[in-house]
């Protein structure tokens, strides 16, 4: 008798973390379906998998409908921009992504009977009054801020995905992410690790909004995708929402200057105004990963830099530096 090989469908699989998520999936041995409409999305990890036999491709916006001849055995709904430069000159469509757009996700998971893993964020907290961030802290978000299409957008789909879960059964898994970098980041993403990397290669001027006192936690790609599909394992009552994310805070001043010792770089420090509703704090606390998941992240911020810088100084991206 043939076995059973597993479909996966990813929605945002040409995104940062798309990418690597359908890399693993295919090196498991699974059939990859990959949605995405290439709003932030990169043809260039859509084609860097196009060799794969067990990887397919599709044009499609997940705010419209997809219906699938062939069975999906589970769902990765990641489709949605991640990066305030990207979603904040789109609100609308970032707002119809994570409602609209997760509906239907999970709609074909209800059809497929099939498990669906919803990429939620650290965003959901918003500008935090408690440190560190636990999955039962309900959050401190302006609903009118310029912010609010991501935050607010992602708290909506969470609730539409327990909603499903309570009303139709539908096998929902919800992950929070903190801030995630790692090799084939867009040199244009917008985020601060990618912001700072490609001005210090640059020697230009690295920007740091305010003082830079604000902090943030960084993980490295290769344990996110360790959580996420540990998440996906669970069992059909766990439904999260999981926190994954590097507990070890920093500040950004003083990723700023880890990133000019690791480049060598001639660059200067500079500080411009804090943008509007820029959360101050963010430390997740990782117990429930830990004791659920039997997660915690591995790779150090060094190592995890020194990968990602690496990686930009490739022919193929440091040329399009210059």
């Amino acid at each position: 008798m043939k076995e059973h090989k597993i479909t996966a469908l990813v929605s945002g699989g040409a995104g940062f973390i798309g990418f690597h998520l359908c890399r693993q999936l295919i090196e498991e041995g699974k059939n990859v379906i990959c949605l995405d409409n290439f709003h932030t999305g990169r043809k260039s990890n859509v084609t860097a998998l196009l060799a794969f036999p067990q990887y397919h491709f599709i044009k499609h916006d997940i705010t419209k409908p997809f219906f699938s001849s062939e069975h999906i055995d589970e769902i990765y709904n990641l489709a949605c921009p991640a990066s305030p430069i990207h979603y904040q000159e789109s609100p609308i469509q970032t707002l119809k992504t994570c409602f609209i757009g997760t509906l239907h996700m999970l709609e074909l998971a209800y059809n497929h009977d099939c498990p669906i893993l919803q990429a939620s964020t650290s965003e959901v907290y918003g500008d935090p009054d408690t440190i560190p961030q636990s999955e039962s802290y309900w959050g401190h978000v302006n609903p009118i801020g310029i912010r609010s299409c991501y935050d607010e957008g992602k708290r909506c789909a969470e609730s539409l995905c327990i909603d499903y879960h309570r009303q139709h059964d539908v096998k929902v898994k919800i992950i929070r992410i903190f801030n995630t970098y790692g090799p084939y980041m867009a040199i244009d993403d917008g985020r601060v690790i990618s912001n700072f990397i490609i001005q210090a290669l640059r020697n230009k001027n690295i920007t740091v909004n305010g003082y830079g006192s604000q902090t943030r936690s960084f993980q490295y790609i290769d344990d996110l995708i360790g959580g996420i599909k540990l998440m996906m394992r669970t069992e059909k009552s766990f439904t999260g929402p999981v926190n994954l994310g590097n507990p070890n805070e920093r500040s950004v001043l003083s990723l700023a200057e880890e990133i000019l010792r690791l480049t060598n770089s001639k660059s200067k420090i500079t500080f411009r105004p804090l943008p509007e509703d820029e959360p101050q704090f963010r430390r997740p606390d990782i117990t429930l990963a830990q004791s659920k998941l039997k997660w915690t992240p591995k790779v150090t911020l060094e190592e995890g830099l020194r990968k990602t810088i690496k990686f930009y100084q490739s022919s193929l991206f440091f040329h399009n530096l210059k």
